[in-house]
C-alpha cells in the first residue's frame, strides 16, 4: 500500500519528520493487521489505519522509538474496528443498492388499501371519543402533538397519553386473536 503524507499548516519540520517516520515504518504493518480483522475490506482498514497514526501523532512524542509504539497501535486500531462492529450493530442494517426493490410489493391493487382503511375505520369507532380524535388530529391530519393540543384545548401531555392508550386500543382491537387479558387491557383503558 502506498502512503501519502502531507505536512500539517505550521508543523515544525522535527515533527513532520518524526511523522513521515511513523507512517514509513508502522503503516504497512499495521494496514495488514486490520485488513485481517476486517475480512479484506480495503477502505476501512485505510480509515482505521488513518485514524490510528492521527491518535498515535496526537499522544505521543514521536521522538520516542518507533518499535514501542507498535503494540500501542495495535491496540487502539483493534478498539477501533471493535468499536465500529459495535455501532454497526445497533444501526439498523443498511440496504444497497437495488435490494430494496425486492420487498415492494409490485403489483398492487387498491383492494387491500380500501380493506385496510375500513377495518381501520371500524377500529377507530369502537375507540372513546377523546382517543379517536387524538388519533385522527395526530395521523390523518398530519398534526403535531402541540397542534392536536391546541386544536382540542388539552395539555401536550394529555394529548401524547391519549395517543400512547389509543393506539394501545386500536392494536388490540385490530389483533384477530385477541385473548381476554388483551380484551381487559382494552376495558381497562377505556376508563382512563
Amino acid at each position: 500500500m502506498e502512503w501519502s503524507l502531507n505536512a500539517a499548516e505550521g508543523a515544525r519540520p522535527a515533527e513532520d519528520r518524526a511523522l513521515r517516520i511513523l507512517y514509513e515504518r508502522q503503516a504497512d504493518p499495521l494496514y495488514s493487521y486490520v485488513l485481517r480483522l476486517l475480512n479484506g475490506d480495503r477502505h476501512r482498514a485505510e480509515d482505521v489505519v488513518q485514524e490510528t497514526l492521527l491518535r498515535c501523532w496526537q499522544r505521543h512524542e514521536l521522538d520516542a522509538e518507533a518499535e514501542s509504539l507498535r503494540p500501542w497501535l495495535f491496540r487502539v486500531a483493534r478498539n477501533l474496528v471493535t468499536d465500529d462492529f459495535r455501532a454497526r450493530m445497533i444501526r439498523p442494517r443498511e440496504v444497497a443498492g437495488a435490494e430494496w426493490l425486492g420487498n415492494v410489493n409490485v403489483e398492487t391493487d387498491g383492494f387491500e388499501q380500501v380493506l385496510s382503511g375500513v377495518m381501520v375505520g371500524k377500529a377507530l369507532s369502537k375507540l372513546p371519543p377523546s382517543h379517536r380524535d387524538v388519533l385522527v388530529l395526530l395521523y390523518f391530519h398530519d398534526l403535531t402533538t402541540l397542534e392536536a393540543a391546541d386544536v382540542l384545548g388539552v395539555p401536550p401531555g394529555t394529548v401524547k397519553s391519549r395517543t400512547f392508550y389509543g393506539l394501545r386500543m386500536l392494536r388490540a382491537t385490530l389483533q384477530p386473536d385477541a385473548t381476554p387479558s388483551t380484551e381487559k387491557r382494552v376495558v381497562q383503558a377505556q376508563r382512563r
